[in-house]
């Protein structure tokens, strides 16, 4: 896993700024100041990643990432503004990986950004290759997919990270504290309703299941229940 980003943002001042601190900490950078040149250059798979502003002045950011999601599973962050809570929740929906509010500091971005190639590199490893069944579900680590009744599961980077977590605890508590961690890089803050939103997403994608699949346990975290 290489370090290349790709910046999608049309204020030019912040996404110089950005692709100057993304440069200075060792990742290769390529932009764009609008939504079609970033879908271009990001289906002609020449980056690891996507830095995606949701406002683009031709079309939208989430109108770019549900077309790439129709055809990749390219890691995206999305730049959302900040104490928009309809933007970022939309954005999990379509399929983002995480967000960053705006104005955004480069170094919380790098942070971001490390942690989720360190995620993808992890089960990228070869004692990490050994495909596991739980119930219906089969998860392929050097494939880094999931298949349910053999049929791929269509997950995000991080749907994908959060739900190899819980299968690799299946039966068990895993406090949310830590599924932030270990799935998503970062620690839990007050108010971060990430993690809820791809347990959501997860939910939605494996099926409703009655009793679910995926249990919330108020107070302590989440726990996956293989189905009979």
């Amino acid at each position: 896993m290489q370090n290349r980003v790709l910046l999608v943002e049309d204020d030019d001042e912040l996404r110089s700024l950005l692709a100057r601190y993304l440069d200075n900490q060792g990742f290769t950078v390529r932009e764009a100041a609008n939504g079609r040149d970033g879908l271009t250059l990001a289906l002609g798979q020449d980056c690891d990643l996507v830095v995606l502003d949701i406002m683009l002045p031709d079309i939208s950011g989430l109108d770019v990432l549900r077309q790439l999601r129709a055809r990749t599973h390219l890691p995206v962050v999305l730049l959302t503004a900040r104490g928009d809570e309809t933007d970022r929740i939309v954005g999990f929906e379509v399929g983002a990986d995480d967000y960053i509010p705006k104005p955004c500091n480069p170094r919380e971005l790098v942070a971001r950004l490390q942690a989720l190639l360190r995620r993808i590199a992890w089960d990228q490893k070869a004692e990490l290759n050994a495909s596991r069944e739980y119930g219906d579900l089969r998860i392929e680590p050097a494939q880094r997919r999931i298949y349910q009744n053999g049929e791929p599961v269509d997950l995000t980077a991080t749907e994908y990270e959060v739900l190899s977590v819980l299968l690799a605890h299946a039966g068990s508590v895993v406090r949310k504290t830590d599924l932030m961690q270990w799935a998503l890089g970062r620690r839990l803050e007050a108010y971060d309703r990430t993690l809820d939103m791809h347990i959501s997403n997860l939910r939605k994608k494996l099926g409703n299941d009655d009793p679910p699949r995926i249990e919330t346990l108020r107070g302590l975290g989440y726990s996956y229940r293989v189905p009979t």
